[in-house]
């Protein structure tokens, strides 16, 4: 909107091969961008633009469009990345200094880029959601730059994983409907629907990968909710209690996004450095080869790890007891697990990926570690088994008796309901009970650590949330510009 109030606009969008051959891309990822390219594409033909899309380096796309006109200004939204678009941000603005040209980047999330107050950003990001829209311009002036590159294809950016057959797909037009069809038809089982991956799908608003891409805007979704809760009519408080959670969680995805945006080594290194070593010596292949192939021998695990191979996509409280299997009773560093898992997530957010990931493994020193248990989880959340008998086909065969723990059938069981423990079923990979309370005394033990506990102080300042929603400073000025 800004681009356009000055002048003739040139709209671009860059495919970065380097940043697609990190160990987090996925197909997924690259397919769900170009949809939402298409549908951006059409977006603008309709306000008189185009979009020009490049292959290569940022820089050196820049440089070809300042081959054929000058470039007065750049705009775009920031980067709330890894660690790689934010070494590519770092040199683009190098070669903005240096050709002269000024450099404008809005937030895109609640988001504060440079120092900040955390006792009062909670307030601020407040501040930043409840702040006018900016109006699409109804018409724009394109630049004389026509530049298209053929897209490469997954293959050739060293994409090899499938593409989820069920997955969602991008663009802004397929964003609306979601957001409008959550609000309108499936928001009142938002309150109780959410944890179990039965429900999940339909309770859940499926917003995630939208925001990630930026299909929808954050400021966008925020105020679409808070406008339907106040149009709901006596009586209907449970469903507002619910979309009353959902603002919440709008406000938790900022929350962590910030944590990266503050210290982008979490993405690499423990957030709290006592933890170093905890796992990482202690490798064992096999079981991670165990918890990617969906062969861990714990049904409601290896579901999850089905429905995401074919969806993309999978509910947050499985998705913590995903990352805590891991963790414990597998004891596997989380940094590779996170690599696997973001390319997992169609929805996957660097900065709520990694946070979360260092959270549910314990290793923030701030956070009381969550261990999942994926044997209750099933009881309380698939007790007729219908979520893993829909992902796991030989489950179906396996009498309800034996449901929560198949390996302990015995053979007659097993040759009479036709289903082979360690065959058509897996083996546990360990002693589930033994092997979790062994890491939870590991963890506990380096938790207890007085040196570990005298560096927590600094990291609760630093990303801790605030309870108490404070009012910003007087002379803070909110976000603008989303």
């Amino acid at each position: 909107a800004e681009a356009a109030r000055r002048g003739a606009v040139t709209c671009v969008y860059f495919i970065e091969p380097d940043l697609w051959r990190a160990p987090d891309a996925a197909t997924q990822h690259y397919a769900f961008i170009l949809e939402s390219l298409r549908d951006l594409h059409t977006q603008l033909a309709a306000l008189g633009l185009k979009l020009n899309l490049l292959v290569g380096d940022a820089i050196t796309c820049l440089q070809r469009i300042a081959d054929i006109v000058p470039i007065d200004r750049l705009y775009a939204h920031e980067e709330t990345g890894n660690d790689l678009t934010y070494a590519r941000d770092k040199a683009v603005a190098a070669w903005c200094r240096s050709h002269h040209i000024g450099w404008q980047e809005y937030p895109q999330f609640g988001v504060h880029r440079g120092p900040h107050d955390r006792d009062h950003w909670k307030a601020a990001w407040q501040a930043f959601c409840r702040a006018p829209q900016v109006p699409t311009p109804e018409r724009g002036q394109a630049s004389d730059v026509r530049l298209l590159d053929p897209p490469p294809t997954p293959q050739q950016l060293g994409l090899t994983d499938p593409d989820p057959e069920q997955r969602q797909h991008g663009g802004r037009q397929q964003a609306q409907q979601t957001l409008h069809a959550f609000l309108h038809e499936r928001s009142h089982q938002y309150r109780g629907g959410i944890s179990s991956p039965l429900s999940a799908p339909t309770a859940c608003s499926r917003l995630s990968a939208y925001l990630s891409y930026g299909c929808l805007s954050m400021r966008e979704v925020f105020q679409a909710t808070e406008s339907h809760i106040a149009s709901l009519p006596p009586g209907r408080s449970r469903h507002k209690q619910g979309l009353q959670s959902f603002v919440s969680r709008l406000y938790w995805h900022c929350h962590f996004i910030q944590k990266l945006e503050d210290e982008p080594e979490l993405e690499y290194r423990n957030l709290h450095r006592g933890y170093d070593g905890l796992r990482e010596s202690q490798w064992d292949e096999d079981r991670f080869n165990a918890i990617k192939t969906g062969q861990t021998g714990w049904p409601l695990v290896d579901a999850c790890v089905a429905m995401l191979a074919h969806t993309g996509w999978l509910n947050f409280r499985m998705r913590a007891m995903l990352v805590s299997v891991a963790a414990y009773p597998l004891w596997l560093h989380w940094q590779p697990v996170g690599q696997w898992l973001a390319r997992q997530f169609l929805d996957y957010e660097p900065g709520i990926h990694w946070s979360q990931m260092q959270m549910q493994s314990g290793t923030t020193g701030i956070n009381v570690p969550r261990i999942y248990n994926p044997i209750k989880q099933a009881q309380d959340h698939d007790p007729n088994g219908e979520f893993v008998r829909q992902w796991l086909p030989a489950m179906r065969r396996v009498p309800d008796t034996w449901l929560f723990e198949p390996w302990c059938m015995a053979d007659s069981v097993q040759s009479r309901c036709g289903v082979v423990v360690g065959k058509d079923i897996a083996r546990p990979v360990c002693d589930l009970e033994l092997a979790t309370r062994q890491a939870k005394e590991r963890v506990f033990e380096r938790r207890a650590d007085p040196e570990v506990r005298s560096a927590k102080r600094a990291i609760v300042k630093k990303h801790g949330s605030r309870k108490q929603l404070e009012s910003p400073p007087a002379k803070r000025q909110s976000h603008t510009g989303s």
